[in-house]
C-alpha cells in the first residue's frame, strides 16, 4: 500500500476551500488552535508538514471573542523599543479596545504556528475582519460554527 504525499502547489491532491468562522462569544485560545489546524492543513488526510496544504480562512467578528479568567486585565504583552529603559507593556484589555483590535487575533493564530519558511505563506491565506462584513463572497466560503464543536468554545459572560 502506497502513502500519498503533497508535493508542492501545482498538484491535484491540495485543493484549497475558503472556510467562514464568526468569532462572537467564542473563546480565543480554543479559536486560534482550530484556525491555526485549519489552515496548517492539520484536519486533511494528507497533511504533509512541509507542504503548505491547508484551506483559507476568514474570521468575522473579531473584536467579539472572549477571554477566560483575569485574562483581560492580567495578561500583559512586553516588547521592548530598543532604547535604554524602553521596555512597554501593554495588557489585553487595552489590546482589544484599540482600532486594531482584529491583531489580537491575528496574533494568537501566528504564534501557534511554528516559525519557518512556511509560517508566512500560512498566514497571508488568514483574512480578520473586525465587523460581520467581509469582502470575500465571491469565493463561497463554507461555514465553521466553531461554538458548536465543544460547550468549552463559547462563553456568555466576560469579555
Amino acid at each position: 500500500m502506497s502513502t500519498s504525499f503533497a508535493k508542492g502547489p501545482g498538484n491535484d491532491i491540495v485543493q484549497r476551500k475558503w472556510i467562514l468562522i464568526d468569532a462572537e462569544g467564542v473563546v480565543l485560545g480554543r479559536l486560534a488552535v482550530i484556525i491555526a489546524n485549519i489552515l496548517r492543513g492539520k484536519n486533511k488526510s494528507f497533511f504533509t508538514p512541509h507542504v503548505d496544504c491547508g484551506d483559507h480562512v476568514i474570521v468575522v467578528n473579531a473584536d467579539k471573542v472572549k477571554l477566560t479568567g483575569n485574562k483581560l486585565t492580567d495578561k500583559f504583552f512586553y516588547w521592548h523599543t530598543g532604547y535604554p529603559g524602553g521596555i512597554k507593556k501593554r495588557n489585553m484589555k487595552d489590546l482589544l479596545s484599540e482600532a486594531k483590535d482584529d491583531k489580537v487575533v491575528h496574533n494568537a493564530v501566528r504564534r501557534m504556528i511554528s516559525k519557518g519558511p512556511l509560517r508566512s505563506d500560512i498566514m497571508k491565506k488568514l483574512k480578520v475582519y473586525k465587523g460581520g462584513e467581509h469582502p470575500h463572497g465571491a469565493q463561497a466560503p463554507e461555514i465553521l460554527d466553531v461554538a458548536a464543536l465543544n460547550s468549552k468554545n463559547k462563553r456568555s459572560s466576560g469579555k
